[in-house]
């Protein structure tokens, strides 16, 4: 079976959108940084993917050519009623309002021996630390400061969750991803 890593861009003063809610400032070298060796491992291990309502909205109704292609799991307290564009053979959205246990049965089984990749936003990944689900929390740390915003751990009311560093990667743009296994 996979594993279910977690992963999410932010400022090095520790924003995941800036103060008007984009996440621009942390993707100065998106095409680069999809195309590298790093995230395209990432991708063909890949076998479902978790993501919240608001980071779903970021696609703004468009994942024609996204990047990860296997079925998409939403966390949301309502279906849309229009699905995004983009839909195939291999990429299926899939709106989840029964809660995160209910999210990650549904993914794992969906992504069978692949991994579960989750890729935002901040509340469900809290979530899922917080059922204690996740194997690898990926953090990419980008060379800006933004000064306000949302951040990952802003609201983290949870007991402290040790980690253990187990990769270090220079991405395009000037990033540095930290990988950590999640100690349970």
């Amino acid at each position: 079976m996979g594993k279910v890593n977690a992963g999410m861009a932010m400022s090095l003063d520790g924003f995941e959108t800036d103060r008007d809610g984009s996440v621009s400032p942390l993707y100065p070298a998106f095409a680069e940084m999809v195309s590298s060796d790093y995230l395209q491992q990432i991708i063909a291990t890949a076998g479902a993917v978790l993501m919240g309502k608001n980071t779903y909205d970021m696609g703004q109704g468009e994942y024609t050519g996204y990047e990860f292609q296997v079925p998409i799991f939403v966390l949301t307290h309502s279906v849309p009623t229009t699905v995004a564009k983009g839909e195939n053979d291999h990429l299926s959205f899939h709106f989840v309002t029964e809660g995160v246990d209910n999210l990650i049965h549904q993914a794992k089984a969906a992504a069978g021996n692949k991994d579960v990749v989750i890729v935002g936003g901040p509340t469900v990944i809290q979530q899922c630390l917080k059922a204690g689900v996740i194997d690898e929390l990926q953090i990419s740390i980008i060379p800006v400061l933004m000064g306000a915003g949302l951040r990952l751990f802003e609201t983290w009311e949870h007991a402290p969750i040790q980690l253990e560093k187990v990769n270090v990667v220079a991405t395009p743009g000037g990033g540095t991803d930290i990988s950590f296994r999640v100690l349970k």
